[in-house]
């Protein structure tokens, strides 16, 4: 064919304009591919199958029948007549319940050593030193065990020990004041998280502006009206009670106020405890990541160590911090499924007295596992979008 020829050159395929290590690598992945495919069909055939074989039924129906099983500590409102998808959202709530306070918790705890390991003062870094070694060389489990255990060995709750008023702490568990919240408190609380959000952006909006005329622009009156007089002023619209209900103790059990069940308050200080000693050493390499001129450089513009450490060391540690504090919350998580082993209700507890009453073993497994992916998929998303966020801002 000439240049002259006006025809278009002729269309190669696909296959034709890979070479032979391309067209070899395809193959093989082909290969793979089928393999797998292979696998789980004869799986799944295998089970149908079998199941077909003893008269075992499959599906979710399961999930509309009455569930019979008792829930004693749980977060929402549950009756044993209804069905086992609301007492599967019960414990899912349950977990939930567990993994965001001890995810809280275990951050400001684990900070709060972390920055103690690399105290001045000798013996708050030895002791900080002595935390994180022998917390994080036992067991979960056997920490679990541990306070299980040392709760149930605690006095009767006629003899409940009281370290401040209103506040009891017996084998029935922790019993602390509360504020009943019902829609009223959920609306005026709701108005504040509005209002958080909103002075959050306009926080961040008079920033930018002070960086583009050099004018500092105060936020605190936009705090105060939004966070406080805003939801003030719903509050008193609405005739909101926020009176205080104090537990009571009245015949061998205390009534009123909020009770954390022994279970859960064991679950929650051993996964606490146990996950603050790694986050503690991920605290404390992140900042140790930070070059010592940044300090040396605060030192000399006369700076105090606690503002040095909060507004010039944490945050460029934090692009060090934040991904290995995602695998921690996603192992505190997980580790929640332990609280079968002491007889809190979470969901794993809730699925298998499911299997046990129905035999829905691959159904209710599946939910077991779609419940966690779900959760952990959550905590990554948003973890990789703090993470994102901060390496944008530092450039």
């Amino acid at each position: 064919m000439t240049s002259d020829d006006p025809r278009p050159p002729p269309r190669r395929s696909f296959l034709g304009a890979l070479g032979p290590n391309e067209l070899r690598g395809l193959f093989w992945q082909v290969l793979v591919v089928g393999i797998a495919v292979a696998v789980i069909v004869f799986l799944w055939s295998n089970t149908v199958t079998n199941l077909s074989a003893r008269r075992i039924t499959t599906g979710f129906a399961f999930l509309g029948r009455e569930a019979s099983m008792p829930i004693a500590d749980s977060l929402l409102a549950y009756n044993p007549r209804d069905s086992y998808l609301w007492a599967f959202v019960v414990g899912v709530a349950n977990t939930l319940r567990v993994a965001v306070i001890g995810i809280v918790l275990a951050t400001i705890l684990g900070t709060l050593i972390g920055i103690s390991r690399l105290s001045a003062n000798w013996l708050l870094s030895r002791l900080a030193a002595v935390y994180v070694e022998v917390l994080r060389d036992i067991p979960l489990l056997l920490q679990l065990l541990f306070w299980y255990v040392l709760m149930q060995g605690l006095p009767a709750a006629r003899a409940a020990w009281r370290p401040v008023d209103g506040v009891f702490l017996s084998n029935r568990g922790l019993i602390l004041p509360a504020i009943p919240i019902l829609t009223p408190q959920l609306s005026v609380l709701g108005t504040a998280v509005l209002g958080f959000i909103a002075f959050l952006v306009i926080r961040r909006w008079l920033v930018a502006q002070q960086m583009r005329d050099g004018k500092p622009r105060p936020a605190w009156p936009f705090a105060l009206g939004l966070i406080v007089i805003l939801p003030s002023t719903v509050s008193l619209l609405l005739g909101v009670s926020w009176t205080i209900e104090w537990p009571q103790l009245l015949g061998f059990n205390f009534v009123g106020g909020l009770t954390l069940a022994p279970e859960y308050f064991a679950l929650l200080i051993a996964l606490v405890t146990y996950t603050s000693a790694f986050i503690a050493e991920i605290v404390r390499s992140g900042i140790q990541s930070v070059p010592r001129g940044q300090w040396d450089a605060a030192s000399a513009l006369g700076l105090r160590r606690s503002f040095m450490l909060r507004q010039i060391i944490l945050p460029q540690a934090l692009r060090v911090i934040v991904p290995p504090m995602t695998s921690q919350y996603l192992n505190l998580t997980k580790n929640s499924s332990l609280a079968v082993a002491i007889g809190y209700q979470d969901v794993v507890s809730v699925a298998n007295t499911t299997l046990n009453q129905t035999g829905q073993a691959i159904e209710v497994i599946s939910l077991i596992m779609a419940v966690f992916l779900t959760i952990s998929l959550g905590i990554s998303f948003f973890m990789n979008w703090y993470n994102a966020r901060i390496a944008l801002a530092e450039r």
